[in-house]
């Protein structure tokens, strides 16, 4: 009998193994062929993911350049109240001399002429530091009044806090401004842009938080008991008295009163190309006796820098509460007294381009429109505060020019007043030239 060898079955097999192997061979390859792809789409993911890191930077890049040439423009703007750099050991004079022209179809004598050509102000400006202490003054000489603007001394208390004390800027809303126009916005005349008090204010900057709180004992010209010969001579709006029914809108005062024992505090924070902040204020009202009420405000407000755009929006609700529950109270300012109602509330959209050029001195043309709509106005006051400003300004060295189409209906200026009930609509053309030096 013969033995059975495996070896017999080797030719019969050997088709199968060269199959299995085969089988093997084209399953590693496909293996590798999805790794490959893998590898691919990974690749082609990290070199997407780099793209979009270098255009954000980039874009980043031009928004820091576009927010460092609005800074530039914005440098030449009405006030240098708070100096942009770290000032040089020394006190500089600086100044500015502007003038102005003005078209109003609201003044039929300034239609009769033409328009009117007039000398608007000189400034005189010192901004510097003496050791650790920081100064900055400025002061203002108009044809009909001259004023202190600001005037503070400030003490960096870490890189972080800066304390200042004097007349200095109460924070409040968009800064440094909440307008791009010759006008400010309606704010200001209620006295909520642009605005300055006597007292001290604290700012704080880090990463991209900005906070700044104030205390304020008075308004600039030493409250209801300062030594001022015309209480409506002053650059900021203030409340000056309480307006009684029998009283006119530009009358004189004949029941004083003041701001005191103000704070204010103010919250903004820098994300990404937008500025989100929140700002309130609360203060009492005296005569020369006693307090007759309080007032308190507040604001949300944005800002936002893309590339040449500029969006600044913000929302403002005031109220003057006073213990006789009237609902008109006087300003002053610009050497007259006008009326605001006691409550209201505020909008502000304003839109800005800025166009650098090469014409001769001309560097700079910033484009923009600022719309202002006062609303819910107290006293039965029906008919709303609108002003709408078109133009734009020119740089050109020292030279800055304001070249303003405005409309608007129950706004100061504008012929009307803001506790205006008017439903009839005026126009301004208005240029305002300066030298800055």
């Amino acid at each position: 009998m013969k033995r059975f060898s495996p070896l017999l079955l080797l030719p019969a097999m050997l088709p199968c193994l060269v199959l299995a192997t085969e089988v093997d061979i084209e399953q590693r390859i496909l293996t590798m062929e999805q790794e490959l792809l893998q590898l691919k789409q990974e690749l082609s993911e990290s070199k997407a993911r780099q793209a979009a890191q270098e255009k954000q930077q980039a874009q980043f890049q031009q928004a820091q350049l576009a927010r460092v040439e609005a800074a530039k423009a914005e440098a030449k703007l009405e006030a240098e109240s708070e100096p942009k750099s770290e000032p040089s050991d020394g006190i500089k004079v600086g100044g500015a001399v502007r003038f102005q022209y003005s078209f109003e179809d609201y003044n039929q004598g300034n239609r009769d002429r033409g328009g009117d050509f007039d000398f608007d102000v000189f400034r005189l400006d010192l901004n510097g530091k003496l050791g650790d202490v920081q100064l900055s003054a400025q002061y203002r000489w108009f044809q009909y009044m001259h004023v202190i603007h600001h005037a503070w001394v400030g003490y960096d208390l870490t890189p972080s806090w800066q304390v200042q004390a004097g007349v200095t800027r109460v924070p409040f809303g968009n800064l440094d401004y909440n307008s791009h126009n010759f006008f400010f916005s309606s704010n200001y005349y209620v006295g909520l842009e642009d605005d300055y008090d006597a007292g001290i204010k604290f700012i704080g900057k880090w990463d991209n938080h900005d906070l700044r709180l104030g205390y304020f004992f008075t308004d600039e010209m030493g409250g209801i008991d300062g030594y001022v010969n015309d209480r409506s001579d002053r650059y900021s709006y203030d409340v000056v008295g309480i307006r009684p029914p029998s009283e006119g809108i530009y009358d004189g005062i004949s029941q004083a009163i003041a701001e005191h024992n103000s704070m204010a505090a103010r919250y903004s924070y820098l994300w990404g190309n937008t500025e989100l902040g929140a700002s309130a204020q609360y203060g009492d009202l005296r005569d020369s006796n006693a307090s007759v009420g309080h007032r308190q405000a507040f604001a949300v407000h944005s800002k936002t820098q893309i590339d040449r755009w500029n969006l600044q929006l913000q929302y403002t609700h005031y109220e003057y509460a006073l213990d006789n529950a009237l609902t008109r109270l006087a300003v002053g300012a610009y050497h007259f007294f006008d009326t605001i109602p006691s409550e209201a509330e505020l909008i502000n959209a304003n839109l800005a381009y800025q166009l650098p050029v090469n014409w001769g001195p001309i560097t700079s043309l910033t484009f923009y429109n600022d719309y202002n709509l006062m609303f819910n106005k107290s006293g039965n006051l029906t008919e709303d505060t609108v002003m709408n400003v078109l133009g734009v300004a020119v740089s050109a060295g020292g030279l800055y020019t304001y070249i303003d189409l405005v409309s608007a209906k129950n706004h100061p200026f504008i012929g009307g007043t803001m506790a205006g009930d008017e439903d009839n609509w005026n126009t301004r053309v208005n240029i305002n030239f300066g030298y800055y030096f």
